[in-house]
C-alpha cells in the first residue's frame, strides 16, 4: 500500500562504539550466509512438493526466520494460544523484524499485495517462502476465494498486516476493512477463522523504545546497521488473542473492527504493564 505514517519522528540513536561495530559487520555477513545456504533447499523442496505438499520448504524457511531473529538480538515471549490448522492471522505491524518474529512464533505465510510478486529478488524470494498475493480488484474476487480455500485446507495459517502501513510499534492504527474482503467471501467465510494478533517489542534499556520500529521515510539501511550493532537483549512479545469465526459477523468491516480492538487491547495492555513494572517482560 502506497500510504506511509509518519506521526512520530524517529528517535536519536547513539552511535555504536567499536565492538557493536564488529558485532554488525559479524550478524550481517551470519545473516547473508544463512540466507545463501538456505535459499537452494527451499527452492529444491518447492519443486519437490509441487505434487505433494509436505511443508518441508516452510519448515526451513521458519529456521531462517528464527536465526534472523536470533541475529538481531531478538527473543520471542509468546502468551496465549496459537491457532490450530488453516486460517487467518492478523497483526499490528512495525517493519521488517515482525517478518523473522511471525515465522518464529506462528510459522505462517505471509499475504501481500500483487504488485510485490513484480518486485525484483524481493518478489522471487516471498515466492519461495510461500507467499499468497491478494489482487484487490473486484474482478479477482472469486478466484481469490478458491485460492484461499485450497491453502487453508492444506492447513496453512495466512497472515496480513490490515494497517495497511507500518508503525513505531507503540500503537495502532485502524484496520483497513477492505483487506478483509477476500476472508469474507461466499464459500470461504463459513469455515474460515481469523486469530488477532499483537506484536510488541521491548528494546534493552539504553534503546529508545521505539527502536525496533520501521516506518515513514526511514531508510532501511541505517535501520538495520542500527539493529545489528546495538540490539541485545530485545523481546518481541507476541500475544496470541482467541480466533474469531469469519461467519459470526455482518460482513468485512465487523470483522475487521473486532479484530483491531483485540489487537490494541493487547498491544496497549502489554506497553502498561511495561511501563508500570520499570521493567520489561521475564
Amino acid at each position: 500500500m502506497s500510504v506511509t505514517w509518519n506521526g512520530a519522528a524517529p528517535e536519536r540513536v547513539r552511535a555504536p562504539c567499536v565492538t557493536e561495530r564488529l558485532r554488525m559487520v559479524l550478524r550481517a555477513l551470519a545473516l547473508v550466509l544463512v540466507t545463501y545456504l538456505g535459499i537452494p533447499f527451499v527452492v529444491l523442496f518447492n519443486l519437490v512438493e509441487r505434487a505433494a505438499p509436505l511443508g518441508v520448504a516452510h519448515r526451513i524457511a521458519c529456521l531462517w526466520g528464527r536465526i534472523c531473529l536470533w541475529l538481531c538480538g531478538v527473543r520471542v515471549l509468546a502468551r496465549g494460544t496459537p491457532m490450530r490448522g488453516g486460517g487467518a492471522v492478523v497483526a499490528n505491524h512495525a517493519g521488517w523484524i515482525d517478518i523473522f518474529t511471525l515465522l518464529t512464533a506462528d510459522r505462517v505465510y505471509f499475504v501481500s499485495k500483487a504488485e510485490v510478486a513484480g518486485w525484483p529478488l524481493v518478489g522471487w524470494l516471498s515466492r519461495q517462502i510461500g507467499t499468497v498475493y491478494i489482487d484487490r480488484r473486484r474482478t479477482s474476487s472469486k478466484a481469490q476465494a478458491a485460492m484461499l480455500h485450497d491453502r487453508l485446507a492444506r492447513g496453512d495459517r495466512l497472515c496480513f498486516f490490515p494497517e495497511g502501513t507500518s508503525t513505531d510499534g507503540r500503537r495502532v492504527l485502524p484496520f483497513k476493512s477492505t483487506l478483509f474482503a477476500p476472508f469474507t467471501a461466499e464459500g470461504l467465510r463459513d469455515e474460515l477463522w481469523v486469530q488477532p494478533v499483537s506484536i510488541v517489542y521491548h528494546p534493552a534499556p539504553d534503546l529508545p523504545r521505539s527502536f525496533y520500529g520501521w516506518w515513514g521515510e526511514m531508510p532501511l539501511g541505517p535501520h538495520l546497521k542500527a539493529v545489528f550493532a546495538l540490539s541485545r537483549g530485545g523481546v518481541a512479545e507476541v500475544i496470541h488473542h482467541p480466533p474469531l469465526r469469519a461467519a459470526d459477523f455482518a460482513d468485512r468491516k465487523a470483522l475487521a473492527a473486532a479484530c483491531e480492538e483485540a489487537v490494541r487491547a493487547g498491544v496497549t495492555a502489554a506497553l502498561e504493564a511495561a511501563l508500570e513494572t520499570g521493567r520489561d517482560p521475564a
